[in-house]
């Protein structure tokens, strides 16, 4: 017996911003220096290395629980089940709800307790809880949940994946550019025939790259020295995910039974499109093959960097039909992989 997914949803938020936005931004780098180069150009280097043009943010009257509330509501619709036989509410983010025009993150009670609450789910043995495990957290929350079901301590769950990055971005750093908001998720139950869940691998490396991604304090020492915001060594990030997370891929596809000839899509955390691109380019050099085309859906040039919520809002899209150049359709092999803070790698082996 495994897991299989039996209804997505996602939600993608209203407010479109481009890279105009950052317009009028002063940004400054570590050394509380001035960038040199004009806006512009740091806009267009941003878009030619990571591939983003717009991305999205939440409405002011939106924290993150909003969001993945809405997303879990379209999976349970998606699903056609009725909310009250989920055994486990599994909410993957990072940072909780954090308001519009506040620095304060509210996480008590856990936002899967509030989602519980807003589906007025009545089962007291619905357990609900929070995931903090980097970008990779949904994918944590999905494993999480197959290894509940196959021990038989459940029979159905809803794995949630939300985050407003943009409630928790330092406006001086340009790496701001790179976060947006959104919500995606997922209902599994178990399964007993072929499809469903194959294998899935999960690591923290914390020895040496435990601060590759951290808090901490803004570029504008004079203007916020008390705030902390996200940061992140991106060199070093895309170094260590070129080796490590392709090599989890490997580990992943091949514990699984199937032969790379045999996937036909990858669906990876769209963190960075050239880091994405090289990620499954060197995944493919393991085998001594050349990567396919179309194997590597991507949306990130129009939705951004939304952390535990780009896999199931991508997941999502091509499920509806959303993506006319990618489609999944039954007896589909799927790799899933990510990679973030902690740092933290995890992937799973899907069969549709």
């Amino acid at each position: 017996m495994t897991s299989k997914i039996i209804g997505v949803g996602n939600y993608i938020p209203p407010e479109t911003i481009t890279n105009l936005f950052f317009d009028q931004h002063h940004f400054i780098n570590k050394n509380g220096e001035s960038l040199k180069e004009p806006n512009d150009i740091i806009a267009r280097k941003l878009k030619e290395i990571t591939g983003i043009e717009e991305r999205r943010y939440a409405s002011e009257n939106q924290v993150t629980s909003d969001l993945g509330l809405i997303a879990a509501q379209r999976a349970i619709e998606n699903s056609k089940i009725d909310p009250e036989t989920l055994d486990y509410i599994i909410f993957a983010h990072n940072f909780g709800d954090v308001r519009s025009g506040t620095v304060q993150s509210d996480s008590v009670p856990s936002l899967a307790s509030r989602v519980k609450h807003l589906l007025k789910i009545k089962n007291n043995f619905c357990v609900a809880y929070d995931v903090l495990f980097g970008c990779p957290g949904w994918i944590e929350g999905v494993i999480q949940a197959n290894a509940f079901i196959r021990s038989g301590i459940a029979k159905r769950c809803l794995v949630i994946g939300a985050e407003t990055l943009s409630r928790v971005v330092d406006i001086h750093d340009r790496d701001s550019m790179i976060y947006a908001d959104g919500a995606g998720a997922a209902i599994l139950e178990a399964s007993d025939d072929d499809s469903g869940i194959q294998s899935h691998l999960s690591a923290s490396y914390t020895l040496n790259e435990k601060d590759f991604l951290f808090f901490g304090k803004s570029y504008n020492n004079e203007s916020c020295p008390d705030t902390k915001y996200i940061k992140m060594d991106g060199r070093k990030i895309y170094e260590f995910a070129l080796v490590n997370v392709a090599d989890a891929m490997k580990k992943c596809i091949d514990a699984s039974g199937y032969t790379i000839d045999q996937l036909d899509k990858i669906i990876i955390h769209q963190a960075n499109e050239k880091m994405d691109e090289a990620i499954v380019k060197r995944f493919y050099q393991l085998y001594d093959l050349p990567m396919p085309e179309n194997i590597m859906p991507m949306v990130i040039s129009k939705l951004g960097n939304s952390s535990v919520a780009t896999i199931p809002t991508l997941l999502t899209m091509i499920l509806d039909g959303e993506l006319p150049s990618h489609e999944i359709k039954k007896g589909d092999v799927v790799l899933f992989a990510s990679v973030g803070a902690g740092m933290n790698i995890n992937s799973f082996v899907y069969k549709f």
